[in-house]
């Protein structure tokens, strides 16, 4: 009776770490394609980090169009006054 016990027993505790092995299993097979991912995504921030610079750098003259339209405005209305003046 002592024998059928202790086997049960031992059965228990083998089913519970194999259960326990495969859950860990299991977690480490979903985790790792995401930290895999998430090292892709770190190596390529530096280089979109300094591709946003170089955009912020490039486009930085656009900041100044207004005044340039400004000035080109008052131009065409002074070439049209001086126009006006000569007849044509």
């Amino acid at each position: 009776m002592r024998t059928d016990v202790a086997v049960l027993a031992s059965t228990g505790w083998v089913i519970g770490y194999t259960i326990g092995v495969i859950v860990v299993l299991v977690v480490v097979a979903l985790v790792v394609p995401i930290l895999v991912l998430a090292h892709r995504i770190g190596r390529q921030a530096a280089d979109i980090d300094a591709s946003l610079g170089d955009s912020v750098r490039h486009t930085a003259a656009l900041s100044q169009l207004n005044t340039t339209i400004d000035h080109a405005t008052q131009i065409i209305g002074g070439l049209q006054r001086g126009r006006a003046r000569l007849g044509g």
